[in-house]
């Protein structure tokens, strides 16, 4: 990844295009799964979204594997598609970034007042 790439953002655009030609060979279901995988990660990541595409890339590789074998989404990810994302970002109650930018504006303020 070259510095135009980093700043630009294109080194994920193009990770994204890979993903979703891969997931348009996904049973329909699956690609369901997909779609609420991708909206609740995302609430996990940087400010860049780059820590998210090894994650990314493993669980589809995991939905791949799992039309291959022939099982199920509930089998694969289970009924709570949003606790499968918290253990994939960290553990289960990580925080979003929404979370960590409050945890930071809350303890600037706290400095500013002194206590």
């Amino acid at each position: 990844m070259n510095f135009w790439e980093k700043i630009t953002g294109s080194d994920m655009t193009k990770q994204m295009r890979t993903f979703k030609s891969r997931v348009k060979k996904l049973p329909a279901d699956y690609q369901a799964a997909w779609d609420e995988i991708g909206l609740n990660l995302w609430a996990h990541a940087d400010f860049t979204g780059r820590n998210l595409m090894p994650i990314l890339d493993g669980v589809l590789g995991l939905l791949e594997e799992a039309v291959a074998d022939g099982q199920s989404v509930q089998e694969v990810l289970g009924n709570d598609i949003k606790g499968f994302c918290a253990a994939l970002a960290g553990e289960e109650g990580a925080k979003s970034y929404r979370d960590k930018w409050r945890e930071q504006l809350n303890n600037t303020v706290a400095k500013k007042l002194g206590k």
